[in-house]
C-alpha cells in the first residue's frame, strides 16, 4: 500500500486526497502546523458571529471546482453571496460596477467547510500542531520531522503544500542530494508575494449599503478590500453588521510589526472615510490577522516541480496554480491527485 505525506492542510492538499481516496487505497497523513484547515482560507467565530478573514469566498472560475462544490459535496448550509461588488479610487470614491464574478460562494459555517468536507471524504489522518522542521530523502522513502522532534513517515510520496517561501525553506534545509535541489530552491523561492493585513470590525448596527464588497482597483489606497459578511447567510445576527478589512500590500508591508491595536484603529478610520459613515470608525471589538504571504505574483517553475515529482516530490497550492485565489487552489489539488494516481 503506498504511504503519501502531505506538509499542509490548505484547500489544494484536500481537494488532492480527496481524489486519491476516491480512485487508490493510498494511507494519507497530513501534517499542519495550526489548529485548524484550508489553509487562508480561513473561518473564526466570535460570539454568535463567523467570518472568512482570509479568502472571502469560492468563485466560479473553473466548472471543476464548480462541481465539486455544488455537485459532488454535501451543499448543505452552502452559501452564494448575489450582492454586488463595488469600487474606489485613491481618493475613496465609491462607485458601483465590478462585479465581475458570477458566483460567490463561502458557508454558513465559514470556507473552512471547504476541506473539512473534503477530509470528511477520506480516511486521511490529520495531525494538527505539528510544525515541520526537516524532510529527508532515504533511499526511497521520504522522511519529516516536526520541531517537537517527532519523525514521520516513511512516504513513498511526500507532498508539500506551504506558501512558496516556506516551501523553499524546507527544500533549503532538506536532506536530499538530487542535483536538481539547489536550482528547485532557487526558483520557488523567486516566486514573489504580496502582504495583506486584515482588520475585522464588528458594529452592533447594521449598516445600509447596496453592495456586498469594494475594491481599490486602481490599487493607490491603503486599503484594498472591504466587505460585509452578514451578507453570507449565518455569519452575523440580525441588525449587526462586520466587516472584513484588508490593507494593501505596500500598507501591510510597513506596518505588519506595528501595534495591532493602532493598525486596526487606523483601518477603521479609513474604512469608515470610503464607506461614508463615521460611526465605522468605532467598532465595538475588533480582531486582526497579517498574512506575510497572501497572495503569490510570479508564474511557478513548473518544469523543474516536475522534474522533483521523478523523485516522489509534490508541490500544491494556489502558487503552484499561479493564481492567488481559492478556485486555483482547488483545482490545482484536483490536478495534482490525478497525476499521483496516474503515477501510483
Amino acid at each position: 500500500m503506498t504511504r503519501i505525506g502531505f506538509v499542509g492542510a490548505g484547500g489544494a492538499t484536500a481537494a488532492a486526497a480527496f481524489v486519491l481516496a476516491s480512485t487508490t487505497d493510498a494511507t494519507i497523513t497530513v501534517l499542519e502546523k495550526s489548529r485548524g484547515v484550508c489553509g487562508r482560507a480561513a473561518t473564526r467565530r466570535r460570539n454568535d458571529t463567523r467570518y472568512d478573514y482570509g479568502a472571502n469566498y469560492v468563485k466560479s472560475d473553473d466548472e471543476r471546482v464548480t462541481a465539486l462544490l455544488t455537485e459532488t459535496l454535501d451543499t448543505a448550509g452552502l452559501v452564494d453571496v448575489t450582492d454586488p461588488v463595488y469600487t474606489f479610487d485613491e481618493s475613496g470614491t465609491v462607485s458601483p460596477g465590478r462585479d465581475a464574478d458570477d458566483h460567490k460562494w463561502s458557508y454558513e459555517r465559514g470556507l473552512t467547510q471547504i476541506a473539512k468536507r473534503l477530509f470528511a471524504r477520506t480516511d486521511a489522518t490529520v495531525e494538527r500542531d505539528t510544525r515541520v522542521e526537516t524532510i529527508a530523502r532515504n533511499g526511497d522513502v521520504w522522511t519529516v520531522t516536526d520541531t517537537d522532534g517527532t519523525d514521520w513517515g516513511p512516504f513513498d510520496v511526500l507532498v508539500l503544500n506551504p506558501p512558496a517561501p516556506q516551501t523553499a525553506q524546507l527544500l533549503a534545509d532538506a536532506d536530499w542530494d538530487a542535483s536538481l535541489r539547489g536550482e528547485l530552491v532557487d526558483a520557488v523561492g523567486d516566486v514573489d508575494y504580496r502582504s495583506v493585513y486584515t482588520a475585522i470590525l464588528h458594529y452592533p448596527f447594521e449598516i445600509d449599503a447596496p453592495y456586498y464588497g469594494l475594491v481599490n482597483t486602481d490599487k493607490e489606497h491603503a486599503v484594498g478590500w472591504i466587505s460585509r459578511e452578514e451578507c453570507k447567510r449565518g455569519h452575523v445576527p440580525d441588525g449587526e453588521s462586520l466587516l472584513v478589512v484588508q490593507a494593501n500590500h505596500e500598507w501591510s508591508v510597513a506596518h505588519y510589526d506595528d501595534s495591532p491595536e493602532d493598525n486596526v484603529t487606523t483601518l477603521a478610520e479609513l474604512t469608515a472615510d470610503v464607506v461614508g459613515d463615521d460611526r465605522l470608525a468605532r467598532p465595538d471589538w475588533t480582531d486582526h490577522q497579517g498574512w506575510r504571504y497572501a497572495l503569490p505574483e510570479a508564474d511557478p517553475p513548473t518544469g523543474l516541480l516536475r522534474s522533483a515529482e521523478r523523485h516522489d516530490l509534490y508541490c500544491l497550492g494556489d502558487w503552484v496554480a499561479g493564481e492567488g485565489r481559492l478556485h486555483a487552489a482547488l483545482a490545482n489539488g484536483l490536478e495534482t491527485g490525478e497525476r499521483l494516481v496516474h503515477r501510483l
